[in-house]
C-alpha cells in the first residue's frame, strides 16, 4: 500500500513545487514517474519504522503517514536544495516515526492493522452554582 499519492502531494505543497521538484527536463509539467520513485522510497522509509510493531504491508493506513510520507518524499526530491523548513519537517517526520516503533507514539491500530477500540471513562460536567440570577440582580 502506498501511504501517499502524487495528488496528496499537489494537495500539501502546490502543483507549482511539485513540478520544481520533479521537473528535471524542463518540460513544465510533474514527471510522474519520478514522483512515484520517491513516493515509493518514502513508503520504503516509513515501512522501515512500522515493522517493528505492525504488520505489513497495511490495509489502511492512518492519515498521518500521508502526511509523513509527503514530507520524507519531497525532502528526497529536493536533496541539497532543501530549505530549513524542509529539513525540520523531514526531521519530525522521522521522529515521529522512531516514536511509533518503539511504541511511544500510536498509530491508532494494533499490530494486525485492525483499529483500536477507544477505550475509557465517561465525561462528567460539573459548573459552579449560577452567578446571575433574579435575586442576585435585584439590586441593578
Amino acid at each position: 500500500m502506498t501511504y501517499a499519492t502524487q495528488q496528496d502531494m499537489v494537495d500539501r505543497f502546490g502543483e507549482r513545487e511539485v513540478i520544481e521538484l520533479t521537473d528535471r527536463d524542463n518540460t513544465g509539467v510533474i514527471d510522474v514517474p519520478l514522483l512515484v520513485k520517491f513516493l515509493q522510497s518514502a513508503d520504503d522509509e516509513i515501512n522501515g519504522y512500522l515493522a517493528a510493531r505492525y504488520t505489513l504491508p497495511m490495509t489502511s493506513a492512518p492519515l498521518i503517514l500521508t502526511r509523513l510520507a509527503c514530507d520524507i518524499a519531497r525532502y528526497q526530491l529536493c536533496d541539497i536544495r532543501a530549505t530549513d523548513l524542509i529539513k525540520q519537517r523531514y526531521d519530525d517526520a522521522v521522529k515521529y516515526l522512531i516514536n511509533v516503533s518503539k511504541g511511544v507514539v500510536s498509530l491508532g491500530v494494533d499490530a494486525g492493522n485492525q483499529v483500536e477500540p477507544v477505550t475509557g471513562g465517561t465525561i462528567k460536567i460539573v459548573s459552579n452554582d449560577r452567578v446571575f440570577s433574579n435575586s442576585t440582580l435585584s439590586d441593578y
